[in-house]
């Protein structure tokens, strides 16, 4: 999934100052004044990260909440630090940002919530409770409500409907029309729909089901720019959500709700400074007034001259490196409303600069200036095993809309001096000692706080290529890999509906026993070890019995 989903490289000095360069860093070791800060200290201004032992990267990837989103306009920081030196009722503020939201939109009425996500969740229990506080307390315990079930389309499952199941609701999936059709009951509290889903059911063959019975439609379109009037609620949905600090550049731990006043005035209830199950999602006073400052100024802004500038960016990085042996770009323009980038594909023949994209990348993630781009392709195209290979590519793929003023002259300077560095043609494979560790692997996965008892089965190996399956605490993965020496890397991946998890273990063999790690991608790493099971008198002989038991 390419949205939402390693902190933004720039730092802000106290509003009144701006925003300050990457090339004005603080003296070492001293603040304003000439004042000595401890070592480790943090330190407000351009080494704000730094000052802390945290190195900021470039992004060059997009809205992504792991590296920081998007950058704050200007007057959302100025609205946030105004609203932050007073104090306001903030049911009254609700209100106002509300009307205020309905009259920027044209929407029936607005909400900021803290995230999108939890703008979901909200919409979700108010959908639920209709905006009774007995049941709101009640909630995840459903017992004895009316609503209780939220009707998601299969393609529009994802790993953000935890927002919904939070709420305790029993999720019904369907995929055709006449599923949607039977699936709709009294105990129906509404029905998502993600914006980004590309399954057979449209929008509006939703509404047309559901309007009649007047069940709500919540479209989450977090990722998305804003629409005015709104394409969404045009087309029928009830409440639409967005992100606040993507393509809207507000606050990044806000969202936008717009739509049905009742609906959301109930979501509202649900929502912080009000006690009950969205307590935990509180956002503040600055959020409010800087998400709202986000919409006016979305109006006001030139969203031309913006894709023109993020052109540029790409334009310039593309001039640079397109002189180097077997290198071409190509700069794609963003279609649709989700995502509205340009981007830059830099394709290269690894055969000719003996390198891959993904090591390209991971070496200007992990040195200084950090770069943060997406990668693709390495492995050379065979049309049959015995075939030499033909026109093999590698890429980066570069996404600008979040690159700040400088960026692209650094990121360019960077990649032409890793691409067009002489090296020499990769060495053959080292023809290493093959380990058998086929069979069975006990593990312990040492989690946080826990143990798992997990097991591994190497089913079939073929030289150093080894395929089997991996048996976690719910379910039976397929799992694949290689051992080369004594080093063994193996994959597998968790899936159940809008979630999946990928097991990468990289261990070491010795003999009998395995130790390693597993990275869990954003559920981050645990060490594991293992013991090969040996079965115990595996040669036993079988009798066949020669009639009913007993009988002889």
């Amino acid at each position: 999934m390419k949205r939402r989903d390693i902190i933004k490289g720039i730092a802000m000095l106290p509003l009144a100052a701006g925003v300050a360069s990457r090339a004005n860093p603080v003296s070492a070791g001293r603040v304003a004044g000439g004042t000595k800060f401890l070592p480790g200290a943090l330190t407000p201004g351009p080494q704000i990260y730094q000052s802390i032992g945290v190195e900021p990267v470039i992004n060059c990837r997009g809205t992504f909440t792991i590296i920081g989103a998007s950058v704050e306009l200007p007057e959302v920081r100025q609205a946030m630090e105004s609203a932050c030196q007073y104090f306001v009722q903030l049911d009254e503020l609700a209100m106002g940002v509300g009307k205020r939201l309905a009259e920027i939109t044209g929407a029936d009425w607005g909400m900021v919530s803290a995230g999108c996500a939890a703008g979901i969740k909200h919409v979700t229990v108010g959908c639920v409770t209709g905006g009774n506080p007995e049941k709101l307390i009640r909630i995840p315990n459903l017992e004895g409500f009316e609503k209780t079930e939220v009707i998601i389309p299969r393609s529009s499952r994802n790993v953000y409907d935890h927002s919904i199941r939070n709420a305790g609701v029993k999720i019904i999936m369907i995929e055709t029309l006449e599923e949607l059709k039977s699936a709709i009951s009294p105990r129906t509290a509404m029905i998502y729909f993600n914006s980004e889903a590309r399954g057979t059911l449209s929008l509006e063959d939703i509404a047309a089901v559901a309007k009649p019975k007047k069940v709500p439609i919540l479209v989450d379109a977090a990722a998305e720019i804003l629409t005015v009037p709104n394409v969404y609620l045009a087309k029928g949905a009830t409440v639409v959500a967005y992100s606040g600090g993507k393509a809207i550049r507000g606050p990044q731990c806000a969202g936008l709700l717009l739509g049905d006043k009742n609906v959301l005035m109930a979501a509202w209830q649900a929502s912080a400074p009000h006690h009950g199950p969205g307590r935990d999602n509180k956002l503040g006073r600055e959020e409010h007034i800087g998400m709202l400052a986000a919409v006016e100024a979305w109006g006001k802004r030139d969203h031309d001259k913006e894709m023109k500038l993020w052109n540029s960016y790409l334009e310039h990085i593309a001039s640079k490196v397109s002189g180097i042996e077997s290198v071409k770009t190509t700069i794609k323009q963003p279609e649709g409303l989700g995502n509205r980038t340009p981007t830059l594909s830099i394709q290269w023949d690894p055969l000719k600069l003996h390198v891959t994209g993904q090591e390209v990348a991971n070496e200007l993630s992990t040195t200084k200036p950090r770069i943060a781009l997406s990668t693709g392709g390495g492995a050379a195209v065979r049309t049959q095993a015995t075939d030499p290979p033909v026109a093999p590519t590698t890429s980066l793929s570069l996404a600008s809309w979040m690159m700040q003023p400088g960026d692209d002259k650094i990121v360019a300077g960077r990649i032409f001096e890793v691409l067009s560095r002489k090296r020499n043609p990769k060495p053959q494979e080292p023809n290493t000692t093959v380990t058998d560790i086929s069979g069975r692997w006990d593990l312990v996965v040492d989690f946080f706080t826990s143990q798992g008892q997990h097991q591994l089965f190497i089913e079939k190996q073929d030289g150093k290529w080894l395929e089997g399956s991996h048996k976690g605490d719910f379910s039976v993965m397929a799992m694949a890999g290689t051992i080369e020496g004594e080093q063994v890397k193996l994959r597998s991946q968790y899936s159940v509906p809008g979630d999946s998890i990928v097991y990468t273990f990289n261990g070491t063999v010795n003999g009998d026993t395995m130790t390693g790690k597993i990275h869990m991608g954003e559920y981050l790493t645990s060490n594991f070890s293992a013991k090969k099971y040996l079965y115990k008198n595996p040669r036993v002989p079988v009798n066949i019995p020669v009639g009913p038991p007993l009988s002889s």
